[in-house]
């Protein structure tokens, strides 16, 4: 399933959750399920910024993946396993966003993905950004990026979704 696909899960399972359960914390650490989203979105675009300047660049760069970027994109995915973040980069995602806002935002970044899906290819493979655990990645890695980060939220949609089964 392609980050797209993914993607339009998210939106249309918007529909199915009212605002309370959007916003509920099912305990401490854990992340409400418009937590979720925004999380989606914001990285979503700040990977779709990299694919910006990745088709904006002149300048070829010769350094590759790291180890653990290697792998991830061998894999194809990031592993089933709950990742965090150092506490720096943690920051809780916004929590008061609406059904409607979460929707709307969602369709941008879908819109903004089919874009730069239909020039990618025409990105030259030299011209890369730096993540900071995966190494220097192209345009068409950044992508692949995004549609890798969507799937691996997959599992926790359906984990948040069990805490609002079992609280109701």
């Amino acid at each position: 399933m392609n980050g797209k696909e993914v993607l339009f899960i998210f939106k249309n399972g918007l529909r199915k959750y009212s605002l309370e359960q959007l916003r509920h914390i099912p305990r401490e650490g854990v992340w409400s399920i418009g937590q979720m989203y925004d999380h989606i979105i914001l990285v979503a675009h700040e990977y779709l910024d990299c694919v910006e300047i990745c088709a904006a660049s002149t300048e070829g760069q010769s350094l590759g993946k790291t180890p653990a970027g290697e792998q991830l994109f061998k894999d194809g995915g990031f592993p089933p396993i709950k990742i965090r973040l150092p506490d720096e980069m943690n920051a809780p995602p916004n929590n008061s966003d609406s059904k409607e806002d979460l929707e709307t935002r969602m369709e941008e970044v879908i819109d903004r993905l089919d874009h730069w899906e239909l020039k990618a290819s025409t990105i030259n493979l030299d011209y890369k950004v730096k993540h900071g655990g995966f190494g220097w990645l192209n345009a068409e890695e950044w992508l692949e990026l995004v549609h890798m980060h969507s799937r691996h939220h997959l599992r926790q949609k359906e984990e948040l979704e069990g805490y609002l089964k079992m609280e109701t």
